[in-house]
């Protein structure tokens, strides 16, 4: 009887056991997560983190959105924890962060600059992809780009400007329209832009065709000579070039025209690497995040790159296998 009680307890015991550890692998990662991403992922990153958080019920996800550049600065000069960095513009990443903040940097989505405006806009019946850079001239005129110096969008609205001068053999284009854009026309975010033009105080404004389509906007679609959406065109790009101000103060940058490319990372002081790492590699399969990349009018790398052999090897062995190496620059 005492032995048959016995055996009855290990095996109850046991059972219990497994039971543990089976809740342990049902319940999957827990913790805080804090991502740092490009303002222009806002409506993807968060319908990434509904689905992330309710398919792991123990994890809390912080999304920070804002220009990549002033994020990325906000990680590597002031220090703020984060776990990883979205970028719109993967050079921010190679030239901000590593390798002191961070080892690789995967390319994950692309996109490409429209012109936004909506039925509130001045001239907004006749502008068309013919005349709009003749429309931004003209005196009343109210047009903006986001903060160059802090954020990806505003120096590419400018490389497409330039860009737009040389494609339509209009010497001086440039000047002209950059004359009629005031320094208050000049956003520090995005998300303000599109705020003047839905409230019908700003006429148009440069974005990305993904929040032109996620913010239901009226929009231009440019030749791809002028929107930086074609890698192929990339040598035609590097002719446009931006200055910014540079990591320290007193500094300057060159930023050069290349096709738009958004990169991520983990960043190395990450608080909490394993779910950052559970967290990418659901956002960078095909049936996961980037699938709601695509749904976002945000055209995903499928699959994901990164540029060198090298690189690959400093993924974390659960991301390397969702990552090629791609020599595209």
């Amino acid at each position: 009887m005492n032995r048959s009680r016995s055996l009855f307890c290990v095996c109850s015991l046991f059972v219990l056991f497994v039971i543990f550890l089976s809740s342990l692998a049902i319940a999957g990662p827990t913790g805080k997560l804090i991502i740092f991403h490009a303002g222009s992922l806002a409506v993807p990153f968060a319908k990434m983190e509904k689905e992330f958080e309710s398919k792991n019920p123990g994890v809390d996800i912080q999304r920070e959105a804002g220009g990549s550049t002033k994020l990325a600065r906000m990680i590597s000069e002031v220090g703020k924890p984060a776990d990883i960095m979205a970028s719109a513009d993967y050079a921010v990443i190679d030239k901000t962060l590593i390798p002191k903040e961070a080892s690789w940097n995967v390319r994950f989505a692309s996109n490409q600059l429209v012109l936004c405006y909506t039925e509130k806009s001045k001239f907004a019946d006749v502008v068309n992809e013919n005349n709009w850079y003749e429309i931004l001239e003209r005196k009343g005129v109210l047009w903006g780009h986001t903060d160059e110096n802090l954020d990806p969008c505003g120096y590419r609205a400018l490389m497409a400007l330039q860009l737009a001068e040389a494609y339509y053999k209009k010497p001086g284009l440039y000047k002209k329209l950059m004359d009629n854009c005031p320094a208050e026309n000049v956003s520090p975010k995005s998300v303000e832009l599109i705020s003047l033009l839905q409230t019908g105080k700003m006429d148009f404004a440069w974005e990305y065709l993904s929040v032109a389509v996620q913010n239901k906007l009226k929009y231009i679609k440019l030749p791809n000579e002028i929107n930086l959406g074609d890698y192929r065109l990339d040598d035609y790009y590097k002719q446009a070039k931006v200055e910014v101000t540079g990591d320290k103060p007193g500094t300057k940058i060159t930023r050069i025209g290349s096709s738009i490319t958004y990169g991520l990372t983990i960043v190395k002081s990450a608080p909490n690497p394993d779910l950052a790492i559970s967290f990418l590699e659901y956002m960078m399969s095909p049936e996961g995040g980037l699938k709601i990349l695509e749904e976002s009018g945000q055209p995903p790398f499928i699959p994901c790159w990164v540029p060198t052999d090298e690189m690959k090897q400093k993924l974390p062995s659960a991301l390397s296998s969702l990552v090629i190496v791609k020599d595209r620059k």
